[in-house]
């Protein structure tokens, strides 16, 4: 049982590379390191408007510095917590220990919970600045595809963050199940699974010679 606790192959087992990019849980984790990527490049690219006016920049999401700061710094965060579970990935089939096992899936468990309440805030608080942004803030509606984006894919790694649980994918490398030899079996367990006769049938007619 130890050799496939908690999602993995044999404690201990080598590094697949093939399988760990298999995993739907592996995919989810790359797709929401690209969605960081995009939230805050598109905030540190476009989301800092000029005003000749005034001779700054100011956050194109209501003017609000902290809308810009918040996108920036989630996006980068979950960016670098990205890297970091996907390490774990990696490292995870040369843990040996089940109790090792079982803390690094409820980290992961509780990071993705935690990442996805982030995102949610993150998205709604975003999507409201952008409402009441003023348009004379920016006549040429300048930035506004990156402002609108980083809502999107804000709302996107709500659901990319979600915990699946690699237990569940059959592209795991679970150790086989070995089959019972054909050898002798002293405790009479052995061999193939044999369904027992029937109470319903029916007995043998007529009279069946036996051999001496």
């Amino acid at each position: 049982m130890e050799g496939g606790a908690y999602g993995a192959g044999k404690a201990g087992g080598a590094f697949d590379p093939h399988t760990l990019l298999r995993q739907p849980h592996t995919i989810l984790r790359v797709v929401s390191w690209l969605f960081s990527i995009v939230v805050f490049g598109s905030i540190v690219n476009e989301g800092y408007l000029n005003s000749p006016s005034e001779g700054k920049e100011f956050c194109i999401y209501n003017r609000n510095p902290n809308a810009c700061s918040y996108g920036v710094a989630v996006g980068v965060l979950a960016f670098l917590t990205c890297l970091l579970y996907l390490a774990l990935d990696v490292y995870f089939p040369q843990i040996s220990s089940v109790k090792d096992r079982k803390k690094a899936v409820l980290s992961d468990i509780g990071v993705s919970a935690f990442w996805a309440f982030l995102w949610f805030v993150g998205f709604c608080y975003l999507a409201n600045q952008w409402q009441v942004s003023k348009p004379k803030d920016n006549p040429l509606n300048e930035g506004t595809d990156a402002a609108r984006a980083a809502i999107a894919f804000s709302f996107f790694s709500i659901f990319t963050w979600d915990y699946t649980d690699p237990s569940q994918d059959s592209s795991m490398p679970y150790a086989p199940y070995a089959e019972p030899s054909a050898g002798p079996d002293p405790a009479g367990v052995g061999g193939t699974y044999q369904q027992p006769a029937s109470a319903f049938d029916p007995e043998p007619q007529g009279y069946q010679s036996q051999g001496y």
